[in-house]
C-alpha cells in the first residue's frame, strides 16, 4: 500500500511540475501607445500595433474593443504560436478639431487576459481663406 502512495504521489508530482513550465500565451507589444501628432480633419489615420506571443501556448484574441466608434480595430483572427507574430490595425477617422485620445481594448487568452493600447493626436481647425 504504501509503495502504491509513493507511486501515485511520485506520478501526481512529475504532472505537476510538467504544466507548471509551459508559460500561458503572453502579449509583447513593439509599442503600447501611439501619437499621431497633427492630423488632418476627415483624413484616416491608420497605425499598427505589431506583437509577439512570448508564452509557450497558442495566443488567442477574442475581441478588440474601442473606446468610441471613429475608432475601428482590425486584427489577427488566427491563433499566434510561441514566437509568432500578430497586427492589430487602428483606423482613427477624425471628425472634429480637437486633441483625442482613444483606447483599444483587447481581450484574450493571454496570461494578461485584458490588454489595452492607446492612440493619440491632434487635428488642427480648417482654414477658411
Amino acid at each position: 500500500m504504501k509503495k502504491l502512495i509513493l507511486l501515485f504521489t511520485l506520478i501526481l508530482g512529475i504532472s505537476v511540475a510538467a504544466n507548471a513550465q509551459a508559460k500561458p500565451a503572453e502579449f509583447k507589444f513593439d509599442k503600447e501607445t501611439f501619437d499621431f501628432g497633427m492630423i488632418a480633419a476627415n483624413k484616416p489615420a491608420i497605425v499598427d500595433f505589431k506583437f509577439t506571443n512570448t508564452g509557450d501556448e497558442p495566443l488567442i484574441i477574442s475581441k478588440v474593443e474601442t473606446s468610441c466608434g471613429c475608432t475601428v480595430p482590425e486584427y489577427t483572427q488566427t491563433p499566434v504560436k510561441k514566437g509568432g507574430t500578430g497586427i492589430i490595425k487602428v483606423t482613427y477617422n477624425p471628425t472634429s478639431t480637437l486633441p483625442f485620445n482613444k483606447s483599444i481594448t483587447i481581450l484574450s487568452n493571454a496570461k494578461t487576459t485584458t490588454k489595452v493600447l492607446y492612440i493619440k493626436g491632434n487635428v488642427p481647425p480648417t482654414s477658411t481663406k
